[in-house]
């Protein structure tokens, strides 16, 4: 039979044990940490796409409210701030970058003429500000006024709504007619024959389907819903914009 260990012994077990306990406890602590801090299935990173299209439901939550609709224009509750417009609209160049060389025409006019809007909300405070200046100078369609540089912004954005309204009108689509069939219709009829040229050309170069989801780093049904979703969040913003230049007498046919 063993003797009871010393009273000195059962205390360097029970310090040991203690020492092994707190040493555990660590290391769960330091798991749990570690663990809160990486990215669950459920936490993925947003995509171009997904961002862009939060910041026009924002927009369009805007446009939306009861204040926007009863003013419709000029009133004081219903004016669209300059540099909110253009924050949201900056994003849109990262979808012409992923339909490649294509589309390198509408990007750098796009980039060119949201940097203008940006400029010029530095000075002035809203869309209707703008416009009105151009109204009271003449210079609406001139090149280069706000004005004008406001309405290819907005072609930029109906026609990636348009483009995305084909891709997803069937499966059978390829890209190529998907964009041939968007250019068409927002604007090729304010472009000249040799940009027309040019355009349908470089239509060939377009990515394929699937390259295109590589390119947005989206799935087939992720891209769907976020397609759809621009469509209906950038709708509100381009009418929008078209009842202020009808509003002020200034017809769409350029």
């Amino acid at each position: 039979m063993h003797s009871p260990p010393s009273s000195s012994t059962a205390l360097y077990y029970h310090h040991h044990r203690q020492q092994e306990q707190e040493t555990r406890e660590d290391v769960v602590v330091e798991e749990e940490a570690w663990g809160a801090n990486m990215p669950t299935p459920k936490a993925k990173a947003k995509t171009d796409l997904s961002v862009i299209v939060e910041a026009f439901e924002e927009l369009a939550k805007r446009l939306n409210s009861r204040r926007i609709r009863n003013t419709t224009d000029k009133g004081a509750g219903g004016e669209l701030r300059l540099d909110t417009f253009c924050e949201t609209c900056s994003l849109v160049s990262a979808l012409f970058r992923c339909l490649g060389i294509a589309f390198r025409f509408a990007e750098s006019e796009y980039v060119a003429k949201v940097h203008d809007l940006v400029e010029a909300s530095k000075r002035y405070d809203t869309l209707q500000t703008i416009l009105d200046l151009d109204v009271a100078n003449g210079t609406v369609r001139t090149s280069g006024s706000h004005s004008r540089n406001l309405r290819r912004v907005r072609q930029g954005l109906d026609l990636i709504r348009a483009l995305f309204e084909q891709f997803l009108s069937t499966d059978d689509y390829s890209l190529r007619e998907a964009a041939t069939t968007a250019y068409s219709q927002v604007c090729a009829p304010y472009h000249t024959w040799a940009v027309r040229t040019a355009v349908y050309a470089g239509m060939y170069t377009l990515p394929t389907r699937n390259q295109l989801l590589l390119n947005l780093n989206e799935t087939y049904q992720s891209a769907e819903k976020n397609m759809r979703r621009y469509i209906n969040a950038s709708l509100p913003v381009i009418e929008y914009i078209d009842r202020l230049y009808i509003s002020r007498n200034i017809s769409l046919d350029w």
